[in-house]
């Protein structure tokens, strides 16, 4: 029988660990990398888990708050991720449900689920009706806007971190030629049986959008992601009709009932929730359902611990976004090998702090 827990506290703490790339995208560039750790505790003695990524340190002392704040809110109350979620939203109507109020709860929830994981003694997927293997993955651990003659050697390397069969290429260079060039320096390297994915990162208008993409529909790229702004839901869709190469969102898709706004209005061909914005692990499955009615591709946007835990639980899981920001403070980071993540058989979402590392980064 799986054990029933009970909150006592939460523990919140923030760490910054220096990238072994730094990334250089439309959003910013970033030498380091803030994570929040968030440590759900109970009073039966089991710890769960999980951590956000903020990207700018600044708002970390607003979420850390906002998370404290729930946490004294379910204080002594069952561990019910359900029940918890929703008493959540209706707490945030009238703040909002979107932005650090969501990510906040959204911490809460992953480290919650870590812990239920954790007391039934299975891994998170197969708590949620999967199990533990193998997810295809993506390296995006590079190929930011960095100069085009530098594109070859990194796509390589990226490659060969993990034999990966696919990497992420940033464009909305200055010119499309700029983008073709790009494009063309890591097809080289990498050869034609890899697949390239790209990612705007929202940096261009929609007219230009229209523009580029349709000047790069021959390039035999995965995706076009974040063409334009992110909620110019009309937009997205007309690029969608119009454009041959698969249109991905959903990572800054804030919660379940946006995301269902956004598959109705077919503003995508594949999708890739946030875990800090679609509202944690009950957010993503609820979103996961949609797309899996629907028959959309679903991948995941960082996070891929957790995200890995999700997609072997979910029908239309395509791919993971692999990246090893957060390895330096994970005991036992996960497994990549022959392009593909591993699940591993351990009990929760196998996050597991090093705290020594956590001391070192600590902010």
């Amino acid at each position: 029988m799986t054990q029933t827990l009970t909150l006592e506290s939460v523990q919140v703490r923030a760490v910054s660990i220096p990238l072994k790339r730094p990334i250089v995208a439309a959003v910013g560039t970033f030498k380091e990398w803030a994570l929040v750790l968030v440590d759900v505790r109970t009073k039966e003695g089991i710890v769960g888990s999980a951590y956000l990524e903020p990207y700018r340190p600044r708002s970390i002392a607003a979420i850390k708050h906002s998370i404290e704040d729930l946490g004294d809110l379910f204080k002594g109350q069952q561990l019910a991720p359900l029940d918890i979620y929703d008493a959540s939203m209706r707490s945030l109507h009238t703040v909002g449900r979107e932005g650090i109020t969501l990510i906040a709860m959204a911490g809460l929830d992953m480290a919650i689920w870590d812990a239920l994981a954790k007391a039934a003694n299975m891994p998170l997927a197969t708590l949620l009706g999967g199990s533990p293997g193998p997810l295809r993955a993506y390296n995006t651990n590079g190929l930011w806007r960095i100069p085009l003659e530098k594109l070859g050697d990194e796509a390589a390397a990226l490659v060969a971190e993990g034999d990966y069969a696919g990497v992420k290429l940033r464009l909305g260079r200055p010119s499309i030629k700029d983008d073709i060039q790009a494009i063309a320096n890591v097809r080289e390297a990498v050869g034609e049986d890899v697949h390239i994915m790209t990612d705007f990162n929202q940096c261009l208008p929609f007219g230009e959008a229209l523009l580029r993409l349709h000047g790069l529909d021959d390039q035999g790229l995965y995706w076009f992601e974040e063409p334009i702004v992110y909620d110019n839901i009309e937009a997205c869709a007309q690029l969608a009709r119009e454009v041959k190469t698969p249109i991905q969102i959903g990572e800054n898709i804030y919660g379940p009932r946006e995301f269902y706004k956004a598959v109705v209005a077919h503003a995508a061909d594949m999708y890739m929730p946030d875990l800090m914005r679609i509202g944690g692990v009950t957010g993503w499955m609820r979103s996961a359902a949609i797309a899996g009615a629907a028959g959309l591709p679903l991948s995941s946007h960082l996070y891929p611990e957790v995200s890995a835990h999700l997609l072997r639980a979910n029908e239309t899981a395509d791919w993971i976004e692999s990246r090893d920001w957060g390895n330096p403070i994970l005991a036992e980071p996960f497994e990549i090998k022959d392009s593909k993540i591993i699940v591993p058989d351990r009990p929760g979402n196998g996050i597991a702090w090093d705290e020594a590392a956590v001391k070192k980064y600590a902010i």
